[in-house]
């Protein structure tokens, strides 16, 4: 049953990747893209298979990532019986709430562990929501995409708000290797999806001088890089869709990168998005 769960894992990554591409690519991955999730549809045990026809149908988040013993999509508190039977993998698991497919996630996954906002604490606005001046970096000294990534991943983790930056960058370049995240203008948006434990965590590094992110060759200036919880990956799209609408204004992205501290970085980054990210 292991293999099964990974297979509908990778499906699904597939298939929030596609999404992805429809959303703020130019199409021209989506038929590759359909070809790699049908083959993996086809992989699938027939009854598994269609269970996951009908969960798709409703929506493209299937699998959902068990979380100190709740459904992290739909929050519901699974009994102790059914707990042991994610781990133990050996039947398939259904949340007994929103019906998605559950499982485990090994212990070195990373894991938000951000501070819970207190009740008294003003509400934050805008892109205050899921980052903070702390995650900006003004000068990323890397020359790599790699290097560039495990900069924001270490501000992360070094921050308290994501653990393992070590896997945060293995997940990451993993998803990369599906498709690359740099959309034009500069611009680069890898991410990590499945961190539970809490919201959505984004950070903003700008390289001066820009550097190769993929094999098209082109430069990349702004990377923003995010630690997405399974069940907020609809926002994520809407998030990404944002920025890109953003910073496709050339003064919006000069104003990055004209940034020497992380003050103002923070300061560009939330002017540029006041109106776009609420």
């Amino acid at each position: 049953m292991k293999n099964q769960i990974n297979l509908l894992n990778q499906l699904q990554e597939l298939v929030l990747t596609r999404d992805e591409h429809h959303a703020t690519g130019d199409g021209s991955h989506m038929e590759a893209l359909d070809k790699a999730i049908d083959d993996l549809v086809d992989r699938l045990q027939p009854e598994i298979r269609s269970l996951y026809m009908r969960l798709y149908k409703k929506d493209h988040i299937v699998m959902a990532p068990m979380n100190n013993g709740c459904c992290a999509i739909c929050g519901m508190r699974l009994p102790i019986s059914q707990v042991q039977a994610v781990k133990l993998c050996k039947q398939l698991q259904n949340c007994p709430s929103c019906a998605r497919m559950l499982f485990y996630e090994e212990d070195e996954a990373p894991r938000w562990i951000g501070e819970k906002a207190s009740r008294t604490e003003p509400r934050k606005s805008g892109v205050g929501r899921f980052s903070a001046e702390e995650l900006m970096i003004p000068d990323l000294q890397s020359t790599g995409t790699e290097g560039a990534i495990r900069e924001l991943a270490e501000a992360m983790e070094s921050s308290h708000f994501v653990s393992s930056a070590d896997a945060l960058v293995s997940g990451a370049l993993k998803r990369e290797s599906i498709l690359s995240t740099a959309l034009g203008d500069g611009i680069a948006f890898p991410h990590v999806r499945g961190v539970e434990g809490g919201g959505l965590t984004l950070a903003l590094g700008i390289s001066k001088k820009g550097f190769v992110f993929d094999d098209s060759g082109e430069k990349v200036n702004i990377v923003f890089f995010s630690a997405i919880p399974t069940a907020v990956s609809a926002f994520y799209l809407r998030l990404i869709k944002c920025l890109s609408e953003s910073f496709a204004k050339e003064e919006n992205r000069k104003a990055l990168i004209a940034a020497k501290t992380k003050t103002e970085l923070w300061k560009a980054l939330t002017k540029a998005t006041r109106h776009s990210i609420q």
